[in-house]
């Protein structure tokens, strides 16, 4: 059976989408990540954007979605 190359971002998705220690912060950083995760893998399944578009929409979520305490990679880029 081969491995989804989707599946295999959603870990490296959930460890670095929350990046940053306000929920905008996250959610942004989030999608930033997302994207380009999202485009890398739908490159390799032929749909760059539409991959960019649900890995945007899912890192957003993910950084949004989650607390400064679950995943807190430090300060985002923007803000060093």
């Amino acid at each position: 059976m081969k491995a989804n190359p989707k599946l295999l971002l959603i870990p490296a998705l959930l460890l670095v989408a929350s990046c940053g220690t306000s929920t905008s912060d996250r959610a942004l950083s989030g999608g930033a990540i997302g994207a380009g995760a999202g485009a890398v893998g739908g490159a390799l399944l032929g749909a760059p954007l539409a991959g960019a578009a649900l890995g945007g929409a899912a890192g957003a979520a993910t950084g949004a979605l989650t607390r400064p305490g679950q995943i807190d990679l430090g300060k985002p880029v923007w803000e060093r």
